[in-house]
């Protein structure tokens, strides 16, 4: 009986043991299924988001599949509260985007799509930029076709995504009108770039009786133009329409030929056979914009300045090429103006006017490794013009060489002006065949006839390093104020021979110009007076910068 009763407690307890493990099992496949939807639908997330994180987003529904995304679309889950958030997208390397898209057999704009996308600059946001091609929006590029509304097309949909590229393609010719890239509404960080050529209008009914600047980018932030393009402005049809009304280089009175013979320009008639308009435009300016870079491309043939910064903060300029004849009138090759923290490097700059021309409310500028010539040097000036009131400090000019210009590093300034120069260094200047290598002159005027004045801008602080080579006029001049004479200029290893050319050779020239001679300087300036002058002016409040 005690038998029985065992054998029977054992078939109980097996039978509960299956019972039991059979309800386990089915516990266990009921929470894997939970699980596995889970993961789908977290995959699901993931490969959306990645989409989205590479720019294809932006695309037209119509397109979807040619990305590669196919018609079938994930469904979310019914339930909530399972719905996990969704991951961060993946970094760059770890998935690479589709494959670029095939050219579109037609020039419909298709944003964000470009027709041909070359391999994204290096400075655009990573590789992530999206690329607006002005191809997609309408631009022909043949040279004679008027494309300045595809451009401006192309603009205002690159100025609403941050970071996106502007592409102007290589092999082609854009006729483009006067025209503005504006902000101050444009995305951050936008890169325009300029592989193919932009010409200017020669003729006068595309500049509306007179325009200040051909193409301008105004009031954007971090704007980057680069490339191996061209921006041709075509100036021939302007430079001598009216040659006698130009205003002349103040420092012209200097140089006496030896012949003393001069033949004007002949004028030359614009492609429509009318006069130019009188205001000559900058080819390209900048305006009221932070962080601008220019990189890589060639401005030429300006009709008057060809690259101007004003109101601008943090400007980077390199390798830039500028082109222009020696005798194009005032046509400066960079222009910086009431702009901070400026540097310009590694850059070519053959132009009719300055090389480099630093204005009124400048500070914080720094060039270096730049090559000058033909033009007018590299001058910090003219300022004071019209009774006004100029600041410019902390001014860097080094390591830069001149050949066959005008001026050498020139600092000019006008009767009647107030405000103050200080804090400048010139060093290791390299000058070939210059006519003026060193110049201050606060008697500067660029009309027949000027008016005397007392007041003057103040300068004080100006450094000369290493300034070496040759001239054919006059290797020093230094002409300042009666009433505020220049103070702490300074000369270390100045080492200029003559070269007889066309020119009446002259000696180093100084008035009321003082300070201190570092080291023996060729040939001798004796005229620099030491110290201090005796009487030197207090400046007033009107004055001080």
């Amino acid at each position: 009986m005690s038998r029985l009763s065992m054998k029977n407690l054992t078939y109980m307890l097996v039978i509960a043991i299956l019972i039991w493990s059979s309800s386990f099992e089915s516990c266990i496949a009921r929470r894997g299924k939970h699980w596995r939807h889970t993961r789908a639908f977290s995959s699901s997330l993931y490969k959306k988001k990645g989409k989205s994180y590479y720019g294809h987003s932006h695309s037209h529904n119509h397109n979807h599949n040619h990305h590669g995304g196919g018609s079938s679309k994930s469904k979310p889950p019914t339930h909530k509260k399972s719905t996990p958030s969704p991951p961060n997208p993946p970094p760059y390397t770890t998935i690479p985007p589709p494959p670029p898209p095939p050219p579109p057999k037609s020039h419909k704009p298709k944003v964000g799509v470009p027709s041909t996308p070359p391999p994204p600059p290096k400075d655009c946001n990573g590789g992530h930029s999206i690329i607006f091609n002005v191809l997609d929006f309408g631009a022909k590029g043949d040279g004679s076709t008027d494309d300045t509304k595809a451009f401006q097309a192309t603009w205002g949909a690159a100025c609403k995504v941050e970071a996106s590229t502007m592409l102007v393609p290589a092999d082609y010719t854009f006729y483009v009108g006067p025209m503005s890239f504006s902000g101050p509404y444009c995305k951050p960080s936008i890169v325009f770039q300029l592989d193919g050529t932009i010409i200017a209008p020669t003729n006068a009914n595309a500049w509306s009786g007179g325009l200040l600047q051909w193409l301008e980018f105004t009031k954007l932030v971090g704007i980057t133009i680069q490339g191996k393009g061209v921006i041709d402005g075509r100036g021939s049809v302007w430079w001598q329409d009216q040659p006698f009304d130009n205003p002349i280089d103040g420092e012209e009175k200097l140089i006496v030929p030896l012949n003393h013979t001069w033949k004007p320009p002949v004028p030359v008639q614009s492609a429509m056979g009318r006069k130019m308009p009188s205001i000559k435009p900058t080819a390209l300016r900048f305006y009221g914009s932070f962080n601008a870079v220019v990189t890589g491309i060639t401005i030429q043939n300006s009709p008057q300045c060809h690259l101007k910064f004003d109101n601008c903060n943090g400007v980077l300029v390199h390798d830039v090429s500028i082109s222009s004849p020696g005798n194009s009138p005032n046509t400066d090759g960079i222009h910086l103006q009431n702009s901070k923290d400026v540097m310009i490097h590694t850059s070519n700059l053959a132009c009719g006017d300055d090389c480099i021309s630093i204005q009124t409310g400048c500070s914080n500028v720094f060039v270096h490794d730049v090559n000058c010539g033909p033009g007018h040097g590299i001058s910090i000036g003219s300022l004071g013009k019209d009774n006004t009131r100029a600041c410019v400090s902390n001014i860097t000019v080094r390591d830069v060489n001149m050949h066959n210009t005008m001026n050498g590093v020139r600092i000019k300034t006008w009767q009647g002006g107030s405000g103050s120069v200080q804090g400048v260094l010139f060093s290791n200047i390299q000058v070939s065949e210059v006519q003026l290598p060193i110049v201050i002159d606060q008697f500067y005027c660029d009309k027949r006839t000027c008016t005397n004045h007392t007041s003057a801008v103040s300068l004080e602080g100006i450094n000369y390093d290493r300034i070496k080579g040759t001239y054919t006029v006059k290797p020093v001049h230094f002409a300042c104020s009666d009433s505020l004479p220049c103070v702490d200029v300074s000369l270390n290893k100045v080492e200029l021979k003559p070269v007889q050319e066309q020119y009446h050779l002259c000696n180093p020239f100084c008035w009321q110009t003082y300070g201190e001679l570092r080291s023996p300087t060729v040939p001798t300036i004796d005229c620099l007076q030491i110290g201090k002058p005796s009487s030197n002016r207090i400046q007033t409040d009107h004055d001080i910068c």
